[in-house]
């Protein structure tokens, strides 16, 4: 078994991703600053093999410390979406990206990666056309800018992985309410309506859990996948906002939406992704856009404050 350092471990990823590795006997090194006040990895406190650091992601003397004898790598910190980086833009480069070429000053030469790009950096995409991993890379927001750039300085130093997530859904201890289904089922159960902002745009689809069963995968396969890109999402779920809508109002019948005629969407990303190339080293996601619609439906019967966002 492996120890395994996470920066953003209590997390929306790193709260599923935790546990899991402690199930499979990793040790893991669980460094969060807890800006959230989240509680997520309480129900592991009593596991041996987890050691939890409360602080910053960007502290070097704190990551110089806890980075020695770790095999992996896994730095999940991250100011995520594009309206948190840009309220924040120095808060973001300096965690997004500043931490990352930290880690890589760091890091010992046998020390190997896997990070959390996002699909996002595909931009607008042709239409019809999937985007893979030779797709050229035209991020629109900072925060995608900032992953991009990222993941080209650990690509290019070499020991690494990234995988480029599709927009992630489901629930989470460290819930978050500003992902798009997670945002768009919060509003089919609470107010029974939303207005969509260009609601043609595509985008592609995955489960947290599943998101977390593809660092895992990685981890085990890391020879045969190292110094790549790979995308990471539901095969069959490259869909539009209008056409995810529909998907919501198949389970929740009074659910309603329309489409705003005037306005657009801060967040303009419209592509297809072809998820092939991981799908070929035997990596296949297991819970449908569906059975996360039916998850979420019922985690809102607990949830009913809108302090789970990023913003």
């Amino acid at each position: 078994m492996s120890k395994v350092l996470i920066t953003g471990a209590a997390g929306y990823i790193g709260s599923i991703l935790t546990p899991e590795l402690l199930k499979k006997g990793h040790e893991v090194v669980a460094i969060d600053n807890f800006f959230y006040d989240q509680m997520s990895l309480l129900d592991v406190c009593n596991d041996k093999n987890l050691k939890i650091i409360r602080g910053d992601a960007r502290n070097r003397e704190l990551i110089s410390e806890h980075i020695k004898g770790a095999e992996f790598i896994i730095p999940l910190a991250c100011i995520v979406g594009a309206p948190a980086c840009d309220r924040d833009p120095l808060a973001a480069k300096s965690v997004n990206l500043d931490a990352i070429k930290m880690i890589l000053e760091l890091r010992e030469e046998n020390q190997k990666i896997i990070y959390p790009n996002t699909n996002s950096g595909y931009g607008v995409g042709q239409q019809g056309v999937h985007c893979d991993e030779n797709t050229p890379l035209k991020p629109i927001s900072l925060y995608g800018r900032l992953k991009v750039e990222a993941e080209k300085a650990l690509l290019e130093a070499g020991g690494s992985i990234t995988l480029r997530l599709a927009t992630v859904f489901g629930v989470s201890p460290r819930m978050r309410l500003d992902l798009l289904v997670n945002d768009f089922v919060y509003r089919a159960v609470t107010d029974r309506f939303a207005v969509l902002f260009e609601p043609h745009f595509k985008r592609n689809y995955i489960h947290v859990r599943d998101v977390a069963a593809a660092f895992i995968h990685a981890m085990e396969n890391f020879d045969n996948m190292k110094n790549q890109s790979y995308n990471v999402g539901l095969s069959d779920a490259n869909m539009s906002k209008m056409e995810l809508c529909q998907e919501i109002k198949k389970q929740l019948p009074d659910f309603h939406f329309f489409e705003a005629k005037i306005g657009e969407d801060p967040d303009k990303r419209d592509y297809i992704v072809s998820n092939e190339k991981i799908e070929k080293t035997g990596f296949k996601p297991k819970i449908s856009l569906q059975e996360g619609i039916e998850e979420l439906i019922k985690g809102y019967q607990i949830i009913r404050r809108n302090h789970f966002s990023n913003l």
